[in-house]
């Protein structure tokens, strides 16, 4: 199975790859215009930290709930809906002209990243509705290429519209994608099986987490996959920005450009390595993640030496994502999916907030440099809990 067969043979992954790539798009468009108005309202680390944060918390928060619609409604609609908030709430970025509206830039992201996160559990609940065995792999594996290419080309393209005609045209540009998304999602029909779900609310949570608590697969599985949110990164790079780079080329650019190489590798790296992720070398994985981001650490005393760096650190993650969520997948009931699935990204997304904040506390007590070894330590101590896991597997 390859990227063009599953296409062919599945038309409907490639009209759902065609929403993910324009809504994605949208997405980490105004990513770089969110940063730069806050390096603008001369924002300290830590709020910086807390922004970026934001953009991870809602999936901590809504997972149980949003588990629980996704297995007892019916998806076309629910999704249909979530892109319709995403639109306004990016609309809604408007309204922010200083630091003192930090507070509801939050509310804000907030309202569209529970959006957001519960239309990434959806899709992805569908996907494994649709498709099986290797066809899915292949599937989750165009779903992160699509990421990663949106997350580089929309963001080297955001750089350079903030750059020069500011970050509030770039906010009603990225409006313009989550319009585009709902118009095309509305054209899109598949056929899945209806839930047959029609217990309470608490009830179908409850059953969910009794569930995952007696499937242990399952438990460690989340963990590994939630080993991802390590590489969060989004915050190193704009006080790499505000504070070491600013010298040597503009804000918006440094934010674009290095989180453009970054994605770039993440796009590409499953192509190259897709082929050998299996059970025995996905240790070695693992341990060149941690590598990678160490020779990172190494280089950051140069804007343009950190870029080998961040492209290494961008090679194996994809892998790492894709790889780890198709086990989660396969190891699961379907009339479960929606909920597992959910608390599995409220566990990776609770680990992207902690690692976000870890990096914005640590940056008034260490340099920079020290915060991006230590978490390419914490790689290494992964891989061989992986070691662990893999008997059960």
């Amino acid at each position: 199975m390859n990227y063009r067969k599953l296409f062919k043979e599945h038309k409907v992954i490639r009209d759902l790859s065609l929403v993910q790539f324009i809504s994605y798009f949208g997405a980490w468009f105004s990513n770089v215009a969110i940063y730069t108005m806050l390096v603008n309202f001369g924002s300290s680390a830590l709020a910086i930290s807390v922004v970026t944060a934001m953009h991870f918390l809602p999936a901590v928060l809504i997972a149980p709930f949003s588990g629980a619609i996704i297995d007892r409604f019916k998806i076309k609609p629910l999704m249909l809906f979530l892109l319709m908030i995403e639109f306004l709430m990016t609309l809604s970025f408007l309204l922010i002209d200083s630091k003192e509206q930090i507070w509801l830039l939050l509310i804000f992201i907030f309202i569209r990243m529970s959006s957001a996160s519960m239309f990434f559990s959806t899709e992805m609940s569908l996907l494994a509705k649709l498709v099986k065995g290797p066809a899915l792999q292949k599937a989750n594996e165009i779903h992160s290429i699509i990421w990663s290419f949106c997350y580089a080309f929309g963001m080297a393209v955001s750089g350079v519209v903030v750059n020069y005609i500011g970050a509030k045209p770039a906010i009603i540009i990225d409006s313009l994608f989550f319009l585009l998304a709902i118009v095309v999602f509305a054209k899109i029909n598949f056929v899945i099986k209806d839930s047959m779900i029609t217990d309470k609310f608490f009830t179908i949570i409850k059953d969910g987490f009794i569930y995952i608590k007696s499937n242990k697969i399952l438990v460690h599985l989340i963990l590994l996959h939630a080993s991802v949110g390590l590489t969060s990164f989004d915050a190193l790079v704009t006080l790499l920005a505000k504070n070491e780079y600013k010298y040597v080329i503009a804000v918006p650019l440094s934010i674009g450009i290095s989180n453009a190489i970054r994605a770039f590798a993440l796009m590409i790296g499953p192509y190259f390595l897709g082929r050998f992720a299996n059970k025995n070398t996905f240790f070695y994985i693992l341990i060149f993640q941690g590598l990678a981001i160490a020779l990172w650490a190494t280089f950051q005393f140069n804007f343009y030496y950190a870029l080998i760096g961040l492209f290494f650190t961008g090679f194996f993650t994809t892998v790492i994502w894709s790889y780890t969520y198709a086990l989660l997948q396969e190891n699961c009931e379907e009339k479960y999916l929606g909920r597992v699935i959910s608390y599995n990204d409220m566990v990776f997304m609770l680990s992207n907030v902690v690692t976000t904040i870890f990096i914005g506390l640590m940056a008034s007590l260490t340099s920079l440099d020290i915060i991006t070894y230590i978490i390419s330590s914490v790689f290494i101590l992964v891989a061989f809990y992986y070691k662990k896991v893999l008997q059960w597997l």
